[in-house]
Order: structure tokens, then sequence, then C-alpha cells
């Protein structure tokens, strides 16, 4: 089976278009999204009911919990507070049940594979960026291969062997990686604010029969999405990273 992964849409609508274009040029038979559906983003409604439509799961995200108000809004900073502040009161009482239908645990699996938002040693809050986290979420992780998003990075982890030592390989448009042996932890990127330095929207292809795995960027229209959240009066700042991808 053919699956696209994509993980922290953050209500980005321009980037969600472009990349789920991208995805129906590839064919894929599955969608699987890896959280944060909202947050940070001016379009909150289109991307959840674009999620809802096209995806045969999606994760609960630290910032669709937020919104839900299903953890602390004190664990965010001010501008990402202020963004879940922001989504409760536009979405209202019909989004917010349109957003509870779509998320659902911050953990799953499907083809065998391992699927968290942010780790398998803590599905809602852990950002795997050093391989030190890495091989500690290997080592309890039940599946030999796993998914995760929430850094917002392109990025695999990889151990060959039980007496080999994790390496970090950031996976850039085009990046191939054969899964078939060794234990893998997989972030696809962001679709919506990716903070890798490279501000395209990220996406993984995925086959599952031979575990081969494709990354892809493809460029959207940022300056639709950074006026969009001016014109919100969401803080300046979470346009302007969408033009430096950080």
């Amino acid at each position: 089976m053919k699956v696209a992964v994509i993980s922290d849409i953050h209500a980005n609508l321009p980037a969600l278009e472009t990349v789920l274009a991208a995805i129906d040029e590839a064919g894929v038979d599955q969608i699987w999204c890896l959280g944060d559906a909202v947050g940070y983003g001016a379009d909150p409604v289109p991307c959840i009911d674009l999620l809802a439509d096209r995806c045969e799961v999606c994760l609960a995200g630290n910032h669709d919990l937020a919104v839900l108000d299903r953890i602390e809004l004190s664990t965010f900073s001010p501008s990402a507070a202020a963004a879940v502040v922001w989504t409760r009161g536009n979405l209202g009482d019909d989004g917010l049940s349109r957003l509870a239908a779509l998320v659902g645990e911050a953990a799953d699996e499907r083809e065998g594979i391992g699927l968290y938002h942010g780790s398998p040693r803590d599905p809602v809050w852990e950002y795997v960026i050093e391989p030190g986290q890495a091989e500690d979420c290997l080592d309890i992780q039940p599946q030999r291969v796993a998914l995760v998003g929430h850094s917002h990075v392109a990025v695999y982890f990889i151990r060959i062997d039980e007496l080999a030592r994790v390496s970090s390989v950031l996976a850039p448009d085009g990046t191939e990686a054969k899964m078939d042996a060794g234990r893998w932890l997989v972030n696809p990127g962001s679709v919506g604010q990716p903070r890798d330095g490279d501000p395209r929207a990220a996406w993984m292809e995925l086959e599952t029969g031979s575990m081969r795995a494709r990354f892809h960027r493809v460029g959207y229209p940022v300056d639709a999405a950074a006026e969009a959240i001016r014109k919100a009066g969401l803080p300046d700042h979470l346009a302007d990273r969408l033009h430096q991808g950080h």
C-alpha cells in the first residue's frame, strides 16, 4: 500500500491544499496525519474539513488538545497560547465538535507501523531532535518502524542492529530511505510550518510493502498564508517565520 504521511498542518490552508494536490498526483491509497491540524495559522475550519475528508487517520497533536481544552494552556509560549485562544473563538461549538471528531489519540498503529505525534516515549510533548533521544525511543517503541511529528523537521533516525549507534539523517526534498532492516524513527516534516530551513511544505511517501520512503517538499503561496495570519490579528512573527522555514 502507498501512503502519504503528513504532519503539523497548523491551519495553513494554502500549504495543505498544495500538498494534497501533490499527493493526488502521486496516487496514494491512504493519508496518515500525525497531528496538529490547528494552531498558529488562520484557517482552522477548512483545514479540519479537508483532513476529515481525506485522512484515514489523524492523531491528536498538542495544539489540537489545547484548543479542545484537554491540556493546560500554561505549557505554551505566549504566541502559541494566543493562537490557541484565537482558534477556540473562531471555531465555535460546531468547529470544536468537528475537531474533536477528527483527532483521535496522540498515538496509533497502522500496518505494523507506530504513529506518534511527539514520540513513543511521550506521544504529546517530546521533540525528537537528537540521536540520544531517538535511541531511548527506539529502545521502548513496540514497532520496528515508527513515524513522529511535532518537531517540524524532516529527519530520520536509524539503528541497524542492537550494537550500533543511532544515526541521524536530515531528509531534504528527494531523500529516499529503504526501511526494510533495522529500527527507525521517522519525521516527515511539517506541512504548515517547517522549521528545518526550507519554507516549502513537507510530506512523505511510504510504500508499506517494501518499506521504501521518499521525502517531498512543495512550494506553496506563503504570502497568502502569512497575510491571513496578519489579517486575523495573530502575532506577526507567526507569519514571518513561514518565509524563513524556522
